[in-house]
């Protein structure tokens, strides 16, 4: 008797290779968006629900955060790179199958650094979905250690691109 291969170890981003990302938005409760990244399918669910896809390779920005009555509830940020068939990844809530985290931040005052480090790395005029995977992961365990992370200069940024084109 041949035991079919199971599901799991096979599991495809989705049918159409993409990862889909689940984002809500209910005024002063539950906000989930995403702060960079290049969207390849954006499907609006109804008002307060989209969903989002992006293609293999694509690095985005995915900002959770929760309230209730009394106030923030929890506030975080993630840096993910999306996955392609085949190739490992983390699962992530609300992000399927999951991705390549490159930075996993908690507390407000803590995602609220990383969104200076994506605003300055706008304003050194590099799109933060196209800057080093490295640099996301300094970010995160500079600012994990209680540490300022280096700013994402141009100058790293064509460093980063001419070492892509020699690796291939």
């Amino acid at each position: 008797m041949t035991v079919p291969p199971s599901p799991l170890r096979h599991r495809q981003p989705s049918d159409d290779g993409m990862t889909r990302v689940e984002l809500t938005w209910i005024e002063k409760r539950i906000e989930h968006w995403i702060r960079f990244g290049r969207v390849a399918v954006d499907e609006i669910v109804d008002r307060r629900r989209r969903i989002v896809r992006f293609r293999p390779g694509a690095i985005f920005a995915f900002v959770r955060w929760a309230a209730n009555d009394y106030g923030t509830v929890s506030s975080r940020i993630d840096i993910v790179r999306a996955v392609g068939t085949g190739e490992p990844f983390t699962t992530l809530p609300f992000v399927r199958p999951g991705g390549d985290i490159l930075l996993k931040i908690e507390g407000w005052p803590k995602v609220s650094q990383v969104l200076a480090a994506i605003d300055a790395a706008e304003a050194a005029g590099v799109d933060p979905c196209d800057a080093a995977p490295d640099h996301w992961r300094h970010v995160h365990n500079r600012i994990a250690a209680g540490h300022q992370p280096r700013p994402y200069t141009l100058e790293r940024h064509r460093a980063w691109l001419k070492r892509r084109e020699i690796e291939g």
